[in-house]
């Protein structure tokens, strides 16, 4: 949203004839880094306008920073038509708003007479959804002074006090809009009664675009993105030396997600893959390519790793113990540990008197780790990365073989190992100083090399 010049030049307008510029919905995010600015950072922690009112400290003149920030940022669309007063208005009478709702919940906070968790939650809320009310303003100005006909379709509900769920106010918004004469720009955010923020917190954006395709029974949807979804991260091993992917299914949009690295987020797949639209991942700086389709049921006619992707912001936590053996439910009473500290893991591994699990790194997994060590014989934990290997087509004899020998030929030690028995993900716990050695290792030699000779197609 950042580089709108390019959105709008490569994907709003491109080499559509008037008769193909309506017809479509674009669901906005907010700019880099506004989300960031609101909440808190989402990498590195440090604090934003919601955190400042948590802990009650000067969240007003946070408020006021924004504001400067947001309209300086609107000077940078001057040259594509945005009318500066109007847009710097729109920001200003929102973020004034906001200040009122959070000056009141502040006194009601401080009146120690309701839950102030609550009040907190809605706190997120509010300060959440004017990241995408103004970039999808900004947006339809654009667009209008541009002669296009646009509408701002505002999911927030900052005015009102419906009480709809996040369906309903979807529904609601856009009943009567005719999308053969305008091109619709949604907020990202959406109103509910439930919380969008509270149920899928930073994911909210491609939950409101899931929504709106599922209500509007849309042909396609598409998520633009600043690269393809390719075979590797190009950041790791070079734009060069990657390649699209072009077909894939939602069960590898599953994976990818359990690790992070999110075509898009599961809880907004789902209805998608359920009512049978299928997503496209695009380039939006080469907007002739295909892109990348996610359907449902794809298996690929030839055997091959379509993408190599990994974290290394992982903690191994190994639990071993001599009275595990044969023990019917040992496991059990683990998981019912880790169920009490909230952590899922992404991988386990076990033996007869191991069980290895991966999980994010936290501070709750090292309260974690500390609450084992106090009942099992021994716990490990140590700071690792996972790579993985994921194709809808791979379970074929010599695949985990030369990932396996990729590694070796890069002196890449593999500590700990997971495969399904659907066989489409091959997950390897490394060292984490080997995390980018072992992803440039299994893409040039899984993704880049010579497909396999044998092919199984699933049935």
């Amino acid at each position: 949203m950042s580089k709108f010049h390019d959105v709008l030049r490569n994907i709003v307008t491109g080499n559509r004839t008037p008769d193909r510029m309506y017809n479509r919905i674009f669901v906005v995010s907010a700019y880099s880094n506004v989300t960031n600015w609101l909440l808190e950072h989402k990498k590195s922690g440090q604090p934003g306008i919601y955190t400042k009112f948590y802990h009650n400290e000067d969240y007003e003149t946070a408020l006021d920073e924004l504001c400067t920030r947001l309209i300086e940022l609107n000077h940078r669309f001057e040259n594509i038509k945005l009318s500066q007063a109007e847009a710097d208005q729109f920001i200003k009478k929102r973020i004034a708003q906001a200040r009122h709702y959070l000056n009141s919940m502040a006194k009601v906070v401080a009146s120690g007479y309701v839950n102030k968790n609550d009040l907190y939650l809605a706190a997120r809320e509010i300060l959440a959804s004017i990241g995408e009310a103004h970039s999808a303003y900004n947006s339809v100005n654009i667009l209008n002074n541009n002669g296009i006909n646009a509408t701002f379709v505002d999911l927030c509900g900052f005015y009102d006090s419906e009480p709809l769920t996040i369906d309903e106010r979807i529904k609601k918004v856009f009943h009567n809009i005719d999308f053969s004469k305008t091109l619709c720009v949604a907020t990202g955010y959406t109103k509910g009664t439930e919380g969008i923020m509270r149920a899928f917190d930073r994911g909210y954006s491609e939950v409101t675009f899931s929504k709106i395709a599922v209500e509007v029974k849309a042909d396609e949807a598409i998520i633009h993105k600043e690269y393809h979804l390719s075979s590797a991260d190009p950041n790791i091993v070079g734009e060069d030396k990657c390649v699209p992917v072009g077909h894939t299914s939602f069960i590898i949009a599953d994976q990818l997600a359990d690790i992070g690295m999110e075509a898009i987020h599961p809880k907004a797949a789902k209805p998608l893959e359920m009512n049978g639209i299928n997503i496209r991942i695009k380039n939006t700086f080469e907007p002739e390519h295909e892109g990348t389709l996610i359907t449902r049921g794809y298996v690929s006619p030839t055997s091959k790793v379509e993408i190599v992707s990994g974290t290394d912001k992982v903690t191994a936590i190994e639990i071993y113990d001599p009275m595990m053996v044969g023990e019917v439910g040992f496991d059990m009473k683990i998981m019912e540990i880790f169920a009490q500290h909230e952590i899922s893991y992404i991988l386990k591994s076990t033996n007869a008197n191991c069980i290895t699990m991966v999980v994010w790194d936290s501070p709750a997994a090292e309260t974690l780790a500390a609450e084992l060590s106090s009942r099992y014989e021994e716990v490990r934990v140590e700071p690792v990365a996972m790579v993985c290997c994921m194709g809808t087509n791979i379970a074929i004899p010599g695949m985990l073989g030369r990932a396996a020998n990729a590694l070796h030929d890069r002196c890449i030690n593999i500590e700990a190992f997971s495969q399904s028995l659907r066989q489409v993900n091959m997950q390897f716990v490394i060292s984490r100083e080997r995390y980018r050695d072992a992803i440039t290792a299994l893409n040039e030699a899984l993704c880049l090399g010579p497909e396999m000779g044998v092919c199984r197609i699933r049935t």
